[in-house]
């Protein structure tokens, strides 16, 4: 299974501004190239807290890519796996009322709240040994079993940060838009408690796009 994190970023490195609002700074060729990416995907995993922020899932829109995936035997609209390690997420977020698949994957204990309700068709629960967060490598066993082979990942900063730490990203593709947001307190993409110089994930560049004032950058994660 490949995992592709997608993101947009400002110059200085923010994905929102201080009040953690949702981004306005990327053009509407960084939005065709994102949904590019989520085309191609088995599956999109978002963070619960970035699906609270904007409040519903980002959708695959331009007809020739949805054509491509029914072309493909995909379904048109790739399914969302939510993750969540206590399992609260807000049931009157527009998200639930959207045509799309969505999946959930939690904890035994956030799984409890989405037992006999048809929210998500999927509860998948993958702990670690001590109930407490998710264990990502069993997670990749389980999405494998599943048929998954592109996964789409488009955040936020801190399940960026534990996905980097379990080795689970493959590439990355970052935009890089001409504005500065500033603020110690605004995200990054990648927040967490960091990583030392020695354990830091490193990263190859495959290829530097220019489209007009943006950068399209792709890495491919070292392992």
């Amino acid at each position: 299974m490949n995992t592709t994190l997608v993101l947009a970023m400002t110059a200085d490195g923010k994905i929102a501004d201080v009040s953690k609002s949702p981004p306005t700074f990327s053009s509407e060729r960084d939005s065709a190239h994102l949904e590019e990416q989520m085309a191609l995907a088995d599956l999109i995993l978002v963070g619960s807290g970035t699906l609270a922020d904007g409040g519903s899932a980002v959708l695959v829109e331009q007809p020739e890519l949805i054509q491509a995936r029914i072309d493909r035997g995909q379904p048109a609209q790739p399914p969302q796996l939510v993750s969540s390690r206590s399992g609260k997420i807000d049931a009157s977020l527009p998200f639930f009322s959207q045509s799309i698949d969505r999946w959930l994957l939690t904890t035994q204990s956030g799984a409890k709240d989405w037992q006999n309700r048809d929210s998500f068709s999927k509860v998948i629960v993958c702990e670690t040994a001590d109930g407490r967060d998710i264990d990502w490598a069993v997670v990749k066993t389980k999405l494998v079993e599943l048929g998954i082979e592109q996964l789409c990942f488009l955040g936020g900063s801190e399940l960026a940060a534990s996905l980097f730490a379990a080795n689970f990203i493959d590439e990355l593709w970052l935009t890089v838009c001409p504005t500065i947001y500033g603020g110690s307190a605004a995200p990054s993409p990648v927040s967490g408690a960091g990583f030392s110089p020695d354990t830091a994930p490193k990263l190859t560049l495959l290829s530097v796009d220019r489209v007009e004032q943006e950068l399209f950058l792709h890495y491919q994660v070292q392992k």
